[in-house]
């Protein structure tokens, strides 16, 4: 495994950058801002090499960018709602940045700083420390990415974090996939399955209303491999909500610390497939409803709506608030502790 490792001066500071290269000559880029992916280059059915990951020409870019390609939201990854939660008797206000909710760990979250990284064998490993008060959310949290890229073309990320004081965590990457190549436009006609057979209905700002609704006879319902074009335009508050798919599926059979695997995306004409395998308990889908506009890719276009999809894996957006949904509660002497893999194949 080879890695390769520069810096990149921007106004906001210094920018490492490292590319890991497998025997295949498959590769994976990686910034430290957002301790984010900005490319994974794999074989189509072929042999080509193919970048699937959407991301932009300039590092700079991903500094408060929209879509947050490829990156590692927290402190809370998803929504909470109103940015309100109490813990242990204690109010917590957040900052709102996504109509009346706090997203993604507010306007200065985890997605826009420098990350510290090094090299770590054959992994590159990202840390952080967000201090207590950090956007609002308590005690000093320190967080670590790691990614690890195989000989066969799987990408591991190890996500872990110790406080000091109780808080909340929910850490997850923001990759957006186009397994026909990031270039290549619309990614509804991928299909894809997922290993849960309920989700989280939600209100119009996209807050879970606390259920867990079975997918059956549903839009929502990806049990097989489905085209993710085929119900996006029907008439389904799901999807009129977010324009598109925006939703958080839950796993079936999840047990804390067990990796399994929870989608598969497939796309036809090239051949390849990405299984996606964690320790999480839900996947948030994201169709990439409103990536226009986005800073320009290596191509020098902007992206279109639907030009990606993200599968998110992580803890349940708003759980601070839903005492039925699993805890995202750390404690001091405890630590956080999950795990993502991004296998990708040809069939």
């Amino acid at each position: 495994m080879n890695i390769e490792q520069k810096t990149v001066s921007c106004s906001r500071g210094e920018i490492k950058e490292f590319k890991i290269t497998n025997a295949g000559g498959a590769s994976v880029r990686l910034s430290s801002v957002g301790a984010g992916i900005v490319s994974i280059c794999v074989p189509d059915k072929n042999g080509v090499l193919q970048n699937v990951a959407l991301g932009y020409k300039n590092l700079e870019d991903y500094f408060y960018d929209g879509p947050c390609a490829g990156k590692v939201p927290g402190r809370y990854a998803n929504r909470i709602a109103l940015g309100k939660f109490c813990l242990d008797g204690t109010d917590y206000q957040l900052r709102i940045n996504n109509g009346p909710n706090a997203l993604h760990g507010g306007p200065e979250g985890f997605a826009n700083k420098i990350w510290d990284a090094a090299v770590d064998g054959e992994a590159v490993v990202f840390t952080l420390h967000s201090p207590d008060g950090d956007e609002n959310y308590p005690g000093n949290l320190e967080a670590k990415v790691s990614y690890r890229w195989s000989e066969d073309n799987e990408l591991r990320i190890d996500f872990s974090a110790k406080t000091d004081k109780a808080t909340v965590v929910n850490l997850t990457n923001h990759t957006y996939f186009n397994l026909a190549g990031e270039n290549s436009g619309t990614v509804l006609n991928h299909r894809m399955q997922l290993m849960c057979s309920h989700y989280l209905p939600t209100s119009d700002s996209l807050i879970p209303t606390g259920e867990i609704a079975p997918v059956a006879g549903t839009p929502m319902d990806f049990t097989e491999l489905k085209e993710l074009g085929k119900d996006i335009k029907q008439d389904f508050p799901a999807l009129n909500y977010g324009k598109g798919y925006d939703n958080c599926w839950v796993v079936d059979d999840y047990r804390k610390g067990v990796l399994k695997q929870v989608a598969t995306l497939r796309d036809e004409d090239s051949g390849r497939e990405l299984a996606v395998f964690t320790t999480q308990p839900a996947a948030q889908v994201y169709t990439g409803n409103w990536l226009a506009g986005s800073p320009k890719n290596e191509s020098g276009r902007s992206y279109n709506d639907y030009d990606g999809v993200a599968i998110e894996c992580q803890g349940m957006p708003d759980a601070p608030n839903h005492p039925n949904f699993p805890s995202q509660v750390l404690r001091p002497g405890e630590e956080y502790n999950q795990t993502i893999i991004f296998k990708f194949r040809t069939f």
